[in-house]
């Protein structure tokens, strides 16, 4: 059934806390090729660029901005990313440590989950919205093989207030899913993808396996699994 055919009172809470539809459980993780991450509030507890508001008193008008983009309120990504960023002109560099070192957190269950994945053979992708100087110590922490995400500009050891390149994006998370998928020689249907947000259901809807983390509701009504309760391990529950 195509993503998101499915009436939201068709899920089924397979046990406290992990609703399903769409799919029946046991499932074999080594059928599936590929598992795609996203990162802010789903692989980590933070969003990165509230916390990085934070350090110049601008974490509320960001986060504002942040939650209205997750929640599929702000449809253009790529402009509210924009926004967010051109608060932090001036912020400094040193600030992105200090946010790694003091306020991020791997969620509950993800090195499980991942580990899982790895052991069975399955290729790991963080694909974000947020930052590298983030994503490419998560993938590094958690072992994963690949990550892509959105460059901060920084010019004399201040943020400018720019990203460099082109932004990741709900459609660049996808087409980097689908890329993967490729080099591998997988389908998209032997493909995993967990996100909690908006810009995260291109890539779900293009999986074989969509998994919403602690999600905004419009993720939990499309996603075949909704962890909404416990950790990012949980979705084992569903493989034997």
């Amino acid at each position: 059934m195509p993503f998101g055919t499915a009436l939201a009172m068709s899920a089924t809470e397979f046990s406290p806390g992990l609703v399903i539809q769409r799919l029946s459980p046991p499932l074999t993780l080594s059928h599936f090729k590929a598992i795609a991450f996203d990162m802010d509030s789903t692989l980590i507890n933070i969003e990165c660029i509230d916390e990085i508001a934070d350090a110049v008193g601008k974490k509320a008008e960001v986060a504002a901005i942040t939650e209205a983009a997750m929640r599929g309120e702000i449809t253009d990504f790529k402009d509210s990313l924009r926004r967010r960023v051109a608060l932090l002109n001036g912020v400094p560099a040193e600030a992105l440590q200090a946010v790694y070192d003091q306020r991020l957190k791997l969620n509950p269950g993800a090195p499980e989950l991942i580990n899982a994945a790895k052991a069975a053979g399955l290729q790991t992708l963080l694909v974000s919205g947020g930052f590298t100087f983030f994503a490419d110590r998560v993938r590094d922490r958690l072992g994963m093989h690949e990550a892509h995400a959105n460059t901060l500009e920084i010019v004399g050891g201040l943020l400018t207030g720019r990203v460099l390149g082109d932004i990741v994006d709900g459609e660049a998370k996808k087409q980097h899913l689908l890329a993967l998928c490729t080099r591998i020689g997988c389908t998209p249907a032997q493909s995993i993808a967990v996100g909690d947000g908006a810009n995260d259901l291109p890539m779900m809807g293009v999986s074989g396996l969509s998994v919403a983390y602690h999600a905004k509701p419009k993720v939990r009504e499309l996603a075949m699994v909704a962890i909404n309760d416990g950790g990012l391990n949980r979705v084992l529950e569903l493989f034997k």
